[in-house]
């Protein structure tokens, strides 16, 4: 069965060395891309391109004016028609600079195909002016849709930290302090260093520091310009002339050789053994539930802070949304699950980048819920709700995590415990905390 691995990211020149190093570290693959710059136009560029250039090329219209509809109608069939060849050993599917891998590796599971591996491409240098700009896709030509309203930094935040495996660019412009942003963001991904001349492998508790590698200036939060030009198709070698579509739009690719004996494991390159060691859908999309996400742990190193903040007593919700700006720009990267006075059996959902925040109802806490529908909860969120269970409260609490260089953490601990309700309003009980101004509806859109 062909093997599929997913390879993503808005760093455009480490995703596509990643690809490069793929193609050539794996014999019998090929690169199925679809350019969604061209959506403009009403349609979406498809090429599949194995190691020699390119094997087919054509367009595929938008899905009610979205392209990532398109990619999602189009891709599934393409990956099929690849398997049904029998010569492939490995489809790596290259998304387009904004496309997100979450939705992507779902659409292929669910088309009965196997996924093995999710990549997100990375240059740590470029880590930090990515998690803190604020603009608009759609102002940076990037937006996948007409109704796109995401940003750069949440983005980039939710490629990187739902890849379990991060090719990480050998850039001469990162240093430390990049670097250790990066592990402190994701430091369960499974790191693998990529660039001319080498290739090595790494893990959280492993960093990918290179004491040849110069320092350079402190990167800024935001930076004059992040270049997203529309980046054409590769062109066909003079030799390879593009295979053209039939009238009904369909690709043909051209069947490659054989592929040569599979290369025993012990052989393969760090970047193939993490592209082939095996995903699981379900367990990625758990990891990243707000009810139960692996959140990261403190840390404090080169100059990079990760604050853990847990409370067991709920958010004065006035309070709280006086101080969400301060709160919201004292981190680079923030996030978790958090409990408002005024709503106690509602999980909300705490989402920041880019000095942007997203806050949102992902339904009741399980201590809100009769205990004959916990047999309908799945495990992981019932583990993880048993981690945070308390006598009282059960798993209502504040579990936020904060990370950024230059972290103020007392100051920070200082302003999240002002939110809070005193002790007197504590006492009052949750019929008076139900009855207090209700600051966030307008933000819940309730």
């Amino acid at each position: 069965m062909l093997s599929v691995v997913i390879v993503g990211g808005l760093h455009a020149d480490a995703r596509r060395a990643t690809v490069e190093r793929l193609l050539a570290d794996v014999p019998g693959s090929v690169v199925l891309h679809h350019d969604l710059a061209t959506a403009a136009a009403g349609t979406v560029v498809r090429t599949i391109r194995d190691a020699g250039g390119i094997l087919s090329a054509g367009e595929t219209p938008l899905v009610n004016d979205c392209a990532c509809c398109a990619l999602r109608e189009d891709l599934v069939p393409e990956l099929r028609r690849l398997d049904a060849a029998g010569t492939l050993r490995l489809a790596v599917v290259e998304l387009w600079d904004s496309v997100e891998p979450k939705a992507m590796a779902e659409v292929v599971a669910a088309g009965g195909l196997t996924v093995t591996g999710v990549i997100t491409a990375v240059d740590p240098a470029l880590v930090l002016p990515y998690l803190g700009n604020g603009d608009d896709l759609a102002d940076r030509g990037l937006a996948a849709a007409a109704t796109d309203q995401r940003t750069v930094a949440d983005t980039f935040a939710r490629q990187l930290e739902y890849a379990p495996v991060l090719a990480v660019l050998d850039s001469p412009e990162a240093d430390e302090e990049d670097r250790e942003l990066l592990a402190q963001l994701h430091p369960t991904a499974h790191q693998v260093a990529i660039g001319t001349g080498r290739l090595t492998a790494t893990d959280h508790s492993t960093r990918l520091t290179d004491p040849a590698v110069p320092d350079h200036p402190a990167q800024p939060t935001h930076p004059t310009r992040i270049d997203h030009g529309a980046r054409p198709t590769d062109p066909a070698p003079a030799d390879r002339p593009v295979r053209p579509t039939d009238a009904s739009g369909t690709l043909h690719p051209v069947r490659p050789s054989p592929p040569s004996p599979p290369t025993p494991p012990s052989r393969l390159s760090p970047l193939v053994r993490a592209a082939l060691a095996g995903f699981d859908v379900e367990s990625a999309a758990a990891a990243q539930h707000p009810a139960c996400a692996r959140l990261p742990a403190e840390a404090d190193a080169h100059g990079v802070s990760t604050l853990v903040w847990h409370r067991c007593r709920p958010f004065h919700p006035e309070r709280l949304y006086e101080a969400l700006e301060d709160i919201t720009c004292a981190a680079a990267r923030s996030r978790g699950r958090f409990w408002l006075a005024d709503k106690p059996d509602v999980l909300l959902h705490w989402d920041a980048a880019g000095g942007a925040l997203c806050v949102e109802s992902v339904g009741p806490w399980l201590a809100s819920l009769p205990d004959a529908a916990w047999d309908m909860v799945p495990p992981v969120r019932r583990a993880a709700a048993a981690l945070d269970w308390h006598p009282e409260h059960g798993d209502c609490c504040q579990h936020l995590v904060f990370t950024s260089p230059g972290l103020d953490r007392d100051g920070l601990e200082r302003l999240l415990e002002s939110c809070l309700l005193t002790d007197a309003e504590y006492a009052a009980g949750r019929d008076a905390w139900k009855r207090l101004p209700p600051a966030f509806d307008t933000l819940l859109e309730v």
